[in-house]
């Protein structure tokens, strides 16, 4: 007879003692429990004692997670956390560095148990820790595990970040600032900059006032990519919230945030931060591992998001100084001075603009600043075309001339392809778009030039103006030509060229021709069979199809998938794995101390969901996680990730998916698991992949011919090159 469901067998230590074997009624109260394991060990003061997972964790238990306790669980029986934090608060303010040294450690390692943060900063734990540091007496180890506590204390969220003075933050910011500092203290200070920075708008300002691009581009400059990490990182938090309205600035000590984000893009390229971590960073001996390409992405992003401004506004056809760049245009692609009022009359004037302006391809011959009223691109568009023009200048006029001497329907008109591209481009970048937090997409060719979009245009334009000649396009074909080029920029950057050469070269060999072959082989790899016959065929083993579909996501499911924590700090390199049971019955979960190299054992993840109690899963914007205010819930792609599991009557188990993949294997999975319907773009592709080629093996099986069970022999290597083809 199985035992009750409200029982559970565990084992419970304690020092000095033979471990105890014993069944927890998880009715009881758990003070009850707690006095009778005192009780037969004939230990005094039971209310002074705690249960804690005798883990990697050594995690308290309390009331509100004592469900989470299995069968066959090891407990320890412990000092309470009350008691635990009052002896630590105690023992960090020993006059005796050694046991000063041994609390802060042990301090460092109880803090990240949101049961051990709560008390000890009830005991205005925090305070002291700040206060410690404000002093400057401790340094090396007695430091970094000073800042280590307290940023385990500062993660759970549990008090705000707007309570810290301005000494400490001064204080922080000098270890920052100091040019050999410890690699753990360093590490710590800036990602304690990091929090305060992301966290508050008041902080922020402090944090301007002490930290400038100069001081924290030597740490670029070293071989430590964690330190790298953090300080781009670091960046990346000042650049997120620097402000819109104008400031002054002032040469080379310029601090990194009296700046708008519109003069942003100017200081980096002053203080040559593109270029030490193109050098130190992306072309480094050393892999990239996925937190620096995450940072370098974001960072991309951010500096493309400089544009945004310029996307969004409007050109005003009466302002005299932008009409002026449309005057240049004109001036460099036809080699004429602006004509003095004299020169001829008005009327001949305006032909002659109206003339000019329809060989550089604008919409509005008359007046072609209406042509850049449309947001976006607005001015962005303009300021493309000036670059070109000016960078350029010998494939500007090519580009004019040539089209201008064509008939009108064959030409490929500038002005317009130049204001499509940029909006094309802006699409395909994402410009104004928040960062993904899971996202490690960085281009490193973007890093290579100062003006990387501007050049990325240059080369794309070019592109269209071949395109079109390879098309042969008319007036009516410049949707499909802009279709053709928007494939061949996005085939081309799918494999990460290392600079703009190298894309350019991509480019080369991605023809109209090209992509004619490309989409025909995937045409081919993807033919639906329209035959009636065939519809049948499909629509009988479709259920098969369906079943072997579900088990996949099943087996997945069963073999885990490890999510990353994500809070207001989101680089703390913390991470939960959930796998479920084989028998279908139970999801086991529980946190890790790194990324798993592989699956993670059913015994080791110390929490637990029976199937059965699983009410819903909900994604998107209706998981709770995603209802929270801040940054990070706001953000499109993270949303597209985020789904929940709701047990019970309001308890939910919350995850944001790694990728897209993983996003759909366990919607799935879990859909799957309650009889639902699995709807997932995964799965349709998948039904439409595995039908395809069930179909084809079925028609080459009609045809008799046999498919041998295992693959052929891979050929071996000739022995003698020494050959030659006779073509006769």
């Amino acid at each position: 007879m199985p035992p009750p469901a409200d029982i559970v067998k565990v084992a419970i230590e304690w020092p000095g003692a033979f471990p105890k074997l014993m069944e927890i009624d998880q009715k009881k109260p758990l003070s009850a429990i707690i006095k009778e394991v005192c009780e037969g060990w004939n230990l005094p003061n039971p209310e002074t004692c705690a249960l804690q997972n005798a883990d990697a964790t050594n995690f308290y238990i309390t009331e509100k997670n004592r469900n989470n306790i299995k069968n066959g669980s090891i407990l320890r029986l412990t000092t309470s956390a009350a008691q635990m934090a009052q002896q630590l608060h105690e023992r960090i303010q020993s006059s005796s560095m050694d046991m000063k040294l041994d609390a802060l450690k042990d301090l460092a390692n109880s803090s990240r148990d949101i049961t051990f943060a709560q008390e000890f900063i009830n005991l205005d734990g925090i305070s002291l820790l700040t206060q410690m540091v404000e002093s400057g007496t401790d340094f090396g180890d007695l430091l970094s595990f000073t800042l280590t506590a307290f940023v385990e204390l500062m993660d759970h969220g549990i008090i705000s970040w707007d309570t810290f003075s301005v000494a400490f933050i001064k204080k922080i910011a000098s270890y920052v600032c100091k040019s050999a500092m410890d690699t753990a203290v360093l590490q710590r200070s800036l990602a304690i900059l990091e929090s305060m920075v992301l966290n508050s708008q008041d902080l922020y300002q402090k944090v301007a006032q002490e930290i400038t691009i100069g001081q924290l581009i030597p740490h670029l400059q070293g071989t430590d990519q964690d330190i790298q990490t953090y300080t781009i990182a670091v960046i990346n938090a000042l650049f997120l919230k620097a402000p819109e309205e104008k400031r002054q600035f002032d040469g080379d000590n310029v601090n990194i945030l009296d700046c708008p984000l519109t003069e942003m893009a100017h200081i980096l390229a002053q203080k040559q931060l593109r270029s030490i971590i193109l050098s130190n960073v992306i072309r480094s001996n050393k892999p990239i591992n996925d937190e620096m390409a995450h940072q370098l992405y974001v960072l991309q992003v951010l500096t493309f998001n400089l544009l945004e401004d310029r996307m969004m506004t409007k050109m005003d056809p009466q302002d005299q100084a932008q009409r002026d760049i449309i005057f240049e245009l004109r001036r460099i692609a036809f080699d004429v001075e602006c004509e003095s009022n004299n020169s001829g009359s008005i009327e001949k004037r305006k032909s002659m603009y109206t003339r000019d302006y329809k060989k550089l391809g604008f919409i509005n011959h008359v007046n072609p600043a209406v042509d850049f009223t449309q947001i976006p691109p607005g001015m962005l568009a303009l300021d493309n075309m000036l670059y070109f023009a000016r960078h350029h200048q010998d494939a500007y006029i090519r580009i004019v001339l040539e089209n201008s001497s064509r008939e009108d329907k064959h030409e490929c008109p500038f002005g317009r392809s130049s204001i499509e591209l940029t909006k094309m481009l802006c699409e395909i970048l994402k410009v104004g778009e928040l960062p993904s937090e899971n996202c490690h997409d960085f281009h490193p060719m973007f890093f290579t030039h100062d003006r990387s979009f501007e050049e990325f245009f240059c080369i794309c334009i070019q592109l269209l103006n071949k395109t079109w000649k390879e098309m042969r396009a008319t007036s009516e074909d410049f949707n499909k030509v802009m279709q053709v080029v928007k494939e061949q920029i996005t085939r081309a950057l799918t494999i990460k060229p290392n600079s703009l050469d190298q894309f350019k070269s991509r480019l080369q060999n991605l023809s109209y021709t090209e992509i004619l072959k490309l989409r025909q082989s995937e045409r081919m790899n993807q033919e639906d069979f329209q035959s009636r016959p065939i519809l049948e065929l499909r629509e009988k083993i479709q259920p098969e199809i369906m079943e072997l579909i579900k088990q996949q996501r099943l087996n997945r499911l069963c073999e885990g998938t490890c999510f990353r924590k994500i809070s207001c700090r989101r680089r703390q390199d913390k991470f939960w794995y959930c796998r479920l049971s084989p028998n279908h019955k139970v999801l086991h979960y529980g946190d890790l101390e790194e990324s798993p190299q592989g699956e993670v054992p059913h015994d080791s993840l110390q929490d637990k969901l029976p199937v059965a109690d699983i009410k819903a899963v909900v994604t998107g914007k209706d998981c709770p996680h995603m209802k929270e205010k801040g940054a990070l819930k706001q953000n499109k792609e993270v949303l597209e990730l985020a789904f929940s599991v709701l047990y019970e009557s309001d308890e939910y188990l919350n995850f944001i998916a790694p990728d897209k993949h993983e996003y759909c294997v366990w919607t799935d999975g879990l859909n799957a698991l309650l009889g639902k319907e699995m709807s997932s773009e995964f799965t349709r592709s998948d039904m439409d992949t595995l039908l395809n080629m069930e179909m084809k093996l079925r028609l080459l099986d009609l045809e008799n011919i046999q498919i041998p069970e295992v693959p052929p022999p891979i050929p071996k290597e000739p022995s003698n090159y020494d050959f030659v083809y006779d073509c006769n």
